[in-house]
């Protein structure tokens, strides 16, 4: 499979798995079914008349209390994300997922069980392309009442995971895991379980919460006194000769695979929970004390940034005809601007409305900065272009006072400036620049991007004042 452009994959056969539900206790079966290029994940309850699908979408999580709960027409399908992370784990795009119950089955409490089935079930290529999402920039999270914090950062070609976790216990201490590939998934993560303090599990039990819990499908940490009136109970319940408290502060149920599996399986849950974000992604994630909660809440602005950048992406180059007459010349934008040759990087103005202007700049073998800037290939300085929309962004926003002439425009900030290809003598350069919100005491956000024929050459968002400086 190429590292770059790999193909889409899914499942070569179906594959049923047997087990129980954690909080149910009802016996379910899960059957992994091969599906079409660009089909995604989604589950479908087959032990319903009209076997409803859900698809694996975080606006229709309902419920991380334990576990992620999607819910789609008053359907149910909860504990998707050991499933999903399986599925991301071993980069399968395509899968619909039969399940005859409203919930999962637990098995050993982590991916590894699927992971495995997975790969001796077979994985086969499609013919469709993947579509990453790369992390574009800087996404945030806090959640300060948890004390969570996450963060998703760009980095190409990979998909990176760093999770922190600290509970303020002694037992556990502060524990962190990290991936620097999706590929360390399968050994490093899938076979993490997943765990839980002694009093959660004794308020589940309190509460019929956890029927089909059997002290081999999760840790349990203890990090208080425990009588042994307490475990023989406990011994009982889970029909165990005997439970007892390791030195390590866990029930002798499990052995740790790791020393940080607890860390582990929380990483483990982000990658299954961030799959309902909708795409493979690409990006650096860290994450301080993350839950489901705040996992899916991250998922969902994943999505909503997935969306703003697809919109971008489909919205091609303004339309340019030379025939045309502009509504600006250069004789008019100089009354506008203070600029002047050889600093006039703006030639005419095609359109303007009161939230984009469309602006062009053409690039000769004249202009003074290909003289020092690789006259031996000359290319237009990116930062050139930037001041070139600039410009085209000045004139948008000084046509919106009675007297431009004694204004100014300052610029404040950019951000997200991207660079895709060169522009050289020749070329047309067609820059359209976008008020992203009202202006407000002299302040505007503006989105600018700039083409050379149908290519996207350079963007960026940016930040200006306008200043009254005369009279």
């Amino acid at each position: 499979m190429n590292q770059l452009t790999p193909k889409q994959t899914t499942l070569k056969q179906p594959l049923t798995l047997k087990g129980v539900g954690l909080h149910t206790g009802a016996d379910v079966s899960i059957t992994f079914n091969p599906a079409p290029e660009n089909h995604g994940y989604k589950f479908r309850r087959t032990d319903l008349q009209e076997q409803p699908i859900i698809e694996a979408d975080c606006d229709l999580v309902t419920d991380t209390s334990r576990g992620t709960t999607l819910e789609k027409n008053g359907v149910k399908v909860s504990t998707v994300e050991h499933v999903l992370a399986a599925l991301v784990g071993l980069e399968i795009d395509n899968a619909l997922i039969d399940v005859t119950g409203p919930e999962m089955p637990i098995l050993d409490g982590s991916s590894a069980p699927f992971v495995e089935a997975l790969l001796a079930n077979g994985i086969v290529d499609q013919e469709a392309e993947r579509e990453y999402f790369e992390i574009p920039y800087n996404i945030h999270f806090t959640d300060e009442q948890n004390q969570v914090e996450i963060i998703a950062m760009p980095v190409q070609h990979d998909y990176r995971l760093t999770v922190m976790v600290d509970y303020n216990s002694p037992v556990l201490g502060s524990q962190h895991a990290a991936i620097t590939s999706i590929q360390e998934f399968r050994d490093s993560i899938a076979p993490c379980r997943t765990f839980c303090f002694l009093h959660e599990l004794e308020y589940l039990l309190e509460h019929n919460l956890i029927k089909g819990g059997d002290l081999n499908n999760a840790i349990v940490i203890v990090d208080r006194p425990v009588e042994q009136q307490e475990l023989d109970r406990l011994a009982g319940v889970f029909n165990k000769p005997k439970v007892e408290v390791k030195k390590e502060g866990i029930l002798n149920n499990l052995d740790l695979r790791f020393q940080n599996e607890p860390a582990r399986h929380k990483l483990l849950d982000m990658i299954g929970d961030l799959a309902l974000a909708g795409m493979p992604l690409r990006g650096q994630i860290m994450a301080a004390r993350p839950g489901h909660a705040s996992n899916v809440a991250f998922a969902k602005k994943i999505k909503q940034v997935i969306k703003k950048e697809q919109r971008r992406k489909q919205e091609g180059p303004p339309p340019y005809d030379p025939n045309v007459k502009p509504i600006y010349s250069t004789a008019d934008i100089i009354k506008l601007l203070p600029h002047k040759h050889p600093f006039l990087l703006v030639d005419k103005i095609l359109n303007k409305t009161d939230k984009s202007i469309v602006a062009v700049k053409n690039i000769t073998y004249d202009q003074p900065f290909f003289v020092g800037h690789f006259p031996g290939d000359p290319i237009m300085p990116g930062v050139l272009q930037l001041e070139a929309m600039a410009q085209a962004g000045g004139v948008l926003i000084l046509s919106t006072v009675p007297d431009p002439e004694n204004y100014g425009t300052y610029f404040l900030k950019i951000d997200n400036a991207k660079f895709k290809d060169k522009v050289v003598p020749g070329d047309t350069l067609v820059m359209k620049m976008e008020l992203l919100e009202p202006i407000r005491r002299g302040i505007c956000v503006m989105r600018g991007r700039a083409w050379v024929g149908d290519k996207l050459v350079s963007e960026a968002e940016m930040m200006a004042q306008i200043v009254k400086i005369n009279g």
